[in-house]
């Protein structure tokens, strides 16, 4: 395995005084990354949890060739384009019952910002200015100033504290002392503030925590009851991740916004939407500009992107691809249930097509250097999983065998003798 030492590169999230070098990748098939000198590593975390079918998958390769040969990009604001307008209308239709209006944006965290954005604009344009943002504790919703300041203060954003606004952090409901966290939402929803944010089921960077479909329910009817929007962050939950389509579904929630990213152009392309309820549209619908919503981006929309996530979303009308994932998800549910009751891990789960383990050690939190150490560990053995701290997760491509996940667990299990 040959490391790329000297570079200009500035990676993300990484120490480069920890990590002096990366990994040059070639190409990509499937589960599998190939690097220049022909390594091969199995990618068990969907290269931060983008790829949904496989990499290069050959229906969404032929869409973004064939439409990179019509129009390339266009101006979001007084034009549009085919694409744009196909795409958003198939998301009205498979997205949850009342998500009616689409906004384009390009990435997550820029997805969960026009969403903060939108619902301080609901409630100032009604003549009610509400500013207070609820969130989970443990929340991780992005890098951009507003969804740093909704997730959780850590690592992450400590030397940006002088930017960040204040919210109200909610308990994250733990098994057994739900009712802790739901008393803490009504509590903090009678103060009136303007929306709750969550991410549902499984807090990602949090350190995959997971929480019941009955607790997301019940979240939302606090908020419906006290009139405090309420904000689904489906970036890393969207598009099979959970095991339906969207996590909102198993708890038969409705969001009044909900975002989407990661998965919607099958992780081939950077692409994201903002959907949201009629209301929050018509409250920024005016003759007066100055009710406008204030947001852009110089890609909105990309129709190279558009063009990819509507193959994406033809792959998810074959019957095929929901059978799929459901193969996965009992994959995964067999290779995690061998470390059930093994005493070197705490906190075995499952969500979906999703699984998490937590490695008994004297460290704890993002920063412990087990993380980099297993990180390290499971590279030498071609394999890409980026464990959170001592949090060690498994979130492949659908398209991944069980032979391979065989040798994921396989690892896991050396890995535990090693350093646990």
């Amino acid at each position: 395995m040959t490391l790329v030492t000297q570079s200009p590169v500035w990676r993300p999230f990484t120490q480069h005084g920890l990590q002096p070098g990366a990994v040059k990748i070639a190409r990509a098939q499937g589960s599998w990354l190939e690097a220049e000198d022909g390594s091969r590593f199995l990618d068990a975390i969907s290269s931060w949890w983008v790829i949904t079918h496989g990499h290069c998958r050959p229906e969404i390769m032929q869409a973004i060739r064939d439409q990179s040969e019509r129009l390339d990009q266009v101006i979001f604001a007084g034009f549009t384009h085919e694409p744009a307008e196909r795409l958003a209308r198939r998301l009205v239709e498979i997205t949850p019952a009342g998500l009616d209006y689409v906004f384009y944006s390009d990435s997550g965290s820029t997805s969960v910002e026009v969403a903060l954005k939108m619902a301080l604009g609901f409630w100032r344009n009604r003549g009610e200015p509400r500013t207070r943002i609820l969130a989970l504790e443990h929340g991780y919703h992005g890098d951009t100033v507003g969804t740093m300041s909704a997730g959780a203060r850590s690592a992450f954003n400590a030397s940006y504290e002088p930017l960040l606004f204040d919210v109200t952090r909610i308990p994250f409901p733990t098994q057994g002392r739900e009712q802790d966290s739901l008393d803490a939402l009504e509590a903090a929803c009678k103060a009136k503030p303007a929306a709750l944010v969550v991410e549902p089921l499984i807090l990602g960077a949090g350190g995959m925590l997971i929480y019941s479909p009955e607790t997301l329910r019940e979240m939302r009817e606090i908020c419906r009851r006290h009139d405090v929007l309420f904000i689904a962050d489906e970036v890393m939950t969207g598009f099979g991740r959970t095991g339906t389509l969207f996590a909102c579904e198993q708890a038969g929630v409705v969001p009044d916004i909900a975002c989407y990213s990661k998965g919607i152009t099958g992780g081939a392309l950077p692409l994201a939407v903002t959907m949201c309820k009629s209301d929050i549209f018509d409250a920024h619908y005016s003759t007066d500009r100055s009710r406008a919503f204030f947001h852009s981006s110089s890609f909105n929309a990309n129709p190279i992107a558009c063009a990819a996530a509507l193959a994406n979303l033809e792959i998810w009308e074959k019957d095929e691809t929901p059978r799929r994932v459901a193969r996965l998800c009992a994959l995964q549910e067999q290779g995690v249930a061998r470390f059930r009751g093994d005493d070197r891990f705490s906190n075995v789960r499952r969500l979906g097509t999703i699984t998490a383990l937590d490695l008994r050690c004297r460290e704890e939190g993002y920063l412990a250097t087990i993380g980099l150490d297993l990180m390290r560990f499971f590279n030498d053995r071609g394999l890409l999983l980026r464990p959170l701290g001592r949090t060690i997760y498994v979130l492949p491509p659908y398209c991944t065998t069980g032979e391979e996940l065989d040798l994921v667990y396989a690892a896991i299990a050396e890995a535990a003798s090693r350093f646990g």
